[in-house]
C-alpha cells in the first residue's frame, strides 16, 4: 500500500497530498527536516511579529504550486513525462535547502558561498544517498536539462518559489500588497518554444505580480527596522569573531563542510547570543542584549550617499572613544523587481505572437521595469 502524507498549509486554504515515495524520503531527509528551524524571513519578526514562518514551509508551498502549473501545462498538451514531473518537483522542493541561519541575513557570513551553491552540494550529497534517484532533479535545477521551461518553474522572472513566498510573506506579516492571483497566474502558463509563457489573459495578474514584488521589498524585504535588526545581528558576528575567529566559521572547501554546516540553524545561534550577554566583553554582552531585548539602532536611509557619508563622519568621531555603543555601520539596498538581463516574462496571444511583458502591458513599460531604486544606509547607536 502507498504512503501518502496530507499537509495543511494555511495560506491556500487547503491541502498538499504527497504519495510519491522518492517526495516523501526527501522531505524525511535532516537536510530538509533543518529548515523548520530556520525562518523564511530571518528577524523580521522583530518588525511584524506573524513573520515567523520557515523555510520548510515555503519549500512545501512551493511544490505545491509545482504540483498545480504541471497539472495545467499538461492538461495544455504540453508534453512532459512521469519523470521529469517528478524531477521539476524535487527541484523546487530542495532550491532552498542551503540556506543558512536566519536565511539571507547570514549569506556570505558563515561560509563564503552562495545559498545555491550549498543547494546543490546537498542535492548532490542526497542523490548519491538515494543511488541517483535526484539526476533529473538536478539537471532541471542547474538548467542543464534540455527542456529550459522545467527549469524556469523552478527558477525565473515567474517562478514557483516567487509566487510561493510573496503569497506566504504577505500572509504572514498581515501586508496586503504581497496578494497575487497565484491561482490565476498558474491557470494562463504555457509552453512556447520550449519557453515558460503566460496567456494574454494572464497579462493583468503577471502585472500585479511585478508591482507586489517591488511594493513588499520596501515595506517588507528592506524595511529599515529589518536592516537595523539584520545589522545588529551581523555586529555580533563580526564581534564574536574579533574574540574568537573560528565562532560559526565554516570553510567550504573542508570536506566536512555540508555536515558541520547542516548542524547550524537559527537556534544555535541564539542560544550563543543568550550566553553572550554574559560576556566579559563590554560591547558584544551590550549587542547581544539589546537583540534579544529589541533594543534597535538607529538607522537613516538616504537616497543621496553624500548624506550618509557626513552622517557616518560625524558619528564616528562622537563615538570613537565610546567602545560599549553600537558601532557605525553603512550599507547600501537596491530594489529592481524585474531584470532585464534575465530571460524576459513572455505574453502568448491567441494569434500565435508572443511578447515580452515590457511590450505586451499598457502599465508597465520597459523605463518603469528596468529602473533600479537605490538607497543608502547608516546605523548608528540611539542616545
Amino acid at each position: 500500500m502507498t504512503k501518502r502524507k496530507i499537509i495543511n498549509d494555511p495560506v491556500y486554504d487547503g491541502f498538499l497530498s504527497i504519495d510519491d515515495p522518492l517526495l516523501l524520503a526527501v522531505i524525511d531527509h535532516p537536510f530538509f527536516q533543518r529548515q523548520r528551524r530556520i525562518k523564511q524571513l530571518g528577524l523580521t519578526c522583530l518588525v511584524y511579529p506573524g513573520a515567523m514562518h520557515t523555510r520548510f514551509t515555503h519549500m512545501l508551498g512551493a511544490l505545491n504550486l509545482m504540483c498545480r502549473a504541471l497539472d495545467v501545462l499538461r492538461q495544455k498538451g504540453v508534453e512532459i513525462t512521469d519523470d521529469e514531473c517528478r524531477g521539476a518537483k524535487l527541484a523546487i522542493l530542495l532550491h532552498d535547502v542551503g540556506h543558512g541561519p536566519f536565511s539571507h541575513t547570514s549569506e556570505h557570513v558563515l561560509a563564503d558561498i552562495a545559498h545555491e551553491d550549498i543547494t546543490l552540494r546537498m542535492m548532490r550529497q542526497i542523490d548519491k544517498e538515494l543511488g541517483g534517484a535526484l539526476q533529473t532533479a538536478i539537471a532541471i535545477f542547474t538548467n542543464s536539462y534540455p527542456k529550459h521551461f522545467l527549469h524556469q518553474l523552478v527558477s525565473s522572472q515567474l517562478d514557483m518559489d516567487r509566487l510561493d513566498y510573496l503569497g506566504r510573506d504577505s500572509f504572514f506579516t498581515g501586508v496586503s500588497e504581497g496578494i497575487v492571483g497565484t491561482d490565476r497566474i498558474i491557470s494562463m502558463l504555457n509552453v512556447h518554444d520550449d519557453e515558460l509563457v503566460v496567456d494574454e489573459k494572464g497579462i493583468y495578474s503577471v502585472e500585479k505580480f511585478i508591482i507586489s514584488r517591488r511594493l513588499m521589498y520596501w515595506q517588507v524585504y528592506m524595511h529599515k527596522t529589518v536592516i537595523a535588526a539584520d545589522n545588529l545581528l551581523l555586529a555580533i558576528i563580526h564581534r564574536a569573531r574579533q574574540i574568537d575567529p573560528s565562532f560559526f566559521a565554516f570553510n567550504p572547501s573542508s570536506p566536512d563542510f555540508l555536515d558541520c554546516f547542516a548542524e547550524v540553524d537559527d537556534d544555535d545561534v541564539m542560544v550563543a547570543i543568550k550566553q553572550f550577554t554574559h560576556s566579559k566583553d563590554p560591547l558584544l554582552a551590550r549587542l547581544s542584549s539589546d537583540l534579544l531585548c529589541r533594543r534597535l539602532p538607529a538607522i537613516r536611509i538616504d537616497n543621496n550617499n553624500e548624506v550618509i557619508s557626513r552622517m557616518t563622519d560625524e558619528l564616528k568621531s562622537k563615538f570613537e572613544h565610546q567602545h560599549t555603543l553600537f558601532p557605525v555601520t553603512t550599507g547600501v539596498l537596491r530594489n529592481r523587481s524585474y531584470d532585464f538581463d534575465d530571460l524576459e516574462i513572455k505574453v502568448l496571444y491567441k494569434d500565435g505572437r508572443c511578447l515580452p511583458i515590457s511590450e505586451a502591458s499598457d502599465q508597465l513599460d520597459h523605463h518603469f521595469l528596468q529602473k533600479t531604486v537605490t538607497k543608502y544606509f547608516i546605523c548608528f547607536p540611539k542616545i
